[in-house]
């Protein structure tokens, strides 16, 4: 019996788990590989809607993520056919999508304000595929309107400028604001902004530490999100003498830092700003902190576990450029036995991993790889006149590198360092 089968035979026999999501296991060795690459997963979808037999999708741990995001898609593009009736359609001239028509300088309150109107009125369209038009613009939303539309929305949104949002320095990541003027519905928008991205196939440049609603949080995450309190609270919990009180001086109170960058206090009990932390009430007071921090300050099933849902919604950053040569395609006189393109590929070889991020983010719009790694990429270079001092661009909407045809390495490579430094503003397309 191979490992999977004896996992499969524990899910059905009704013995709980030993592993729950803060398991030391690392759940990744439950992937089995023959059934990810052999699975034809239009079947296995509809013996799990239809319960008339067997399907791997009630039993995801076993899929890689890639897998279950075609199962996902495969939910996707069902919902969206149920949610447009085509009789209606016919006599009401009903657009057949979710159309958002947005003023770049305006457009996070015109799509905010449009989202909040479909769904207090007609969620259902929620369900269906998304179609942007830039008010004033021309252009057929064949996906490349929609993608640009994601990246200016989230950089808006997730600017900590915005005041939604703030930066954790030590790790770089974004965090809820608990001091935000927002009210609640805004957060609860940019939740279905994520869906929506999710729901059509979109990475996000965003980063957030992996939590979900629902999982009960600990020190290891908090140790993942803000690593300094973390840390802190974990020598509080490894402290080996009963002088608690006197070493730490530390009350039953959390702090966080407000919108201004004052700090801001939460009694983590009632009157606890007058209980002092100890050797014996440490635990909870480390488990009450952690909570206030990562729930409470912020409060105001799936197939998919939590860092595999991160993936799906803001990629990977392991960036496989190996993976993405094999796959890519050129046009306009390029092909892969043109110098230009030989000598492109032995540079980004061998770039840095910071550099390689630079890049991909110049000629995608992020700097991140999908589910599934690089391989599932769609990526064109195309030959962007002869020789010349423009530097390259690119069709970010498309993932479309413009390469002109350099005369030599060298000075490629300079071009396109040059480009990928100082891309943002300029040379996306």
């Amino acid at each position: 019996m191979t490992r999977s089968e004896e996992v499969l035979q524990i899910e059905h026999s009704g013995i709980e788990p030993l592993w729950d999501s803060h398991s030391n296991i690392d759940l990744s060795l439950f992937y089995n590989d023959n059934i990810s690459q052999e699975l034809k997963m239009d079947e296995d979808y509809i013996n799990y809607k239809s319960g008339k037999g067997f399907a791997f999708l009630h039993y995801p741990f076993v899929l890689r993520p890639h897998v279950k995001s075609v199962g996902l898609q495969f939910d996707n593009r069902i919902n969206m056919n149920r949610s447009v009736n085509p009789f209606l359609l016919l006599m009401s001239g009903e657009y057949p999508y979710l159309k958002l028509v947005v003023k770049r300088n305006n457009i996070v309150e015109d799509a905010l304000t449009h989202l909040e109107m479909v769904a207090e009125e007609e969620p259902q369209q929620l369900q269906r595929q998304l179609y942007v038009e830039f008010e004033g613009e021309e252009g057929v939303d064949e996906g490349g309107v929609s993608k640009e539309f994601f990246q200016l929305i989230i950089a808006e949104l997730f600017n900590p400028n915005y005041g939604m949002f703030v930066d954790i320095e030590d790790t770089r990541m974004l965090w809820f604001n608990p001091q935000s003027f927002e009210v609640d519905h805004n957060y609860k928008l940019i939740g279905m902004l994520l869906g929506l991205a999710v729901y059509n196939n979109i990475i996000l440049d965003i980063r957030f530490p992996t939590k979900l609603m629902g999982e009960e949080p600990d020190i290891r995450d908090l140790i993942l999100s803000h690593p300094l309190l973390g840390s802190s609270l974990q020598q509080l919990l490894d402290y080996p003498d009963d002088d608690v009180e006197e070493v730490f001086m530390l009350d039953f109170v959390a702090s966080t830092t407000g919108l201004f960058g004052e700090t801001i206090t939460y009694d983590l009990v009632e009157g606890g700003d007058k209980i002092p932390v100890t050797s014996k009430n440490k635990h909870d007071f480390v488990a009450k902190y952690v909570n206030c921090v990562l729930n409470t300050s912020v409060s105001k099933q799936s197939w998919f576990r939590p860092e595999e849902l991160e993936k799906l919604i803001v990629g990977t950053p392991e960036l496989d450029f190996r993976a993405l040569q094999s796959v890519a395609r050129y046009d306009n006189g390029y092909s892969a036995d043109s110098d230009v393109v030989k000598w492109f590929w032995e540079i980004t070889h061998a770039m840095t991993e910071e550099d390689k991020s630079k890049l991909l983010a110049f000629s995608t719009g992020c700097g991140r790889a999908p589910v599934g790694g690089m391989s599932e990429m769609n990526f064109i270079v195309v030959k962007n006149g002869g020789d010349c001092e423009r530097l390259p661009t690119a069709h970010t909407c498309f993932n479309v590198l413009l390469l002109p045809e350099y005369a030599s390495k060298e000075k490629l490579q300079r071009k396109l360092y040059s480009a990928i430094q100082h891309f943002e503003g300029f040379g996306m397309i």
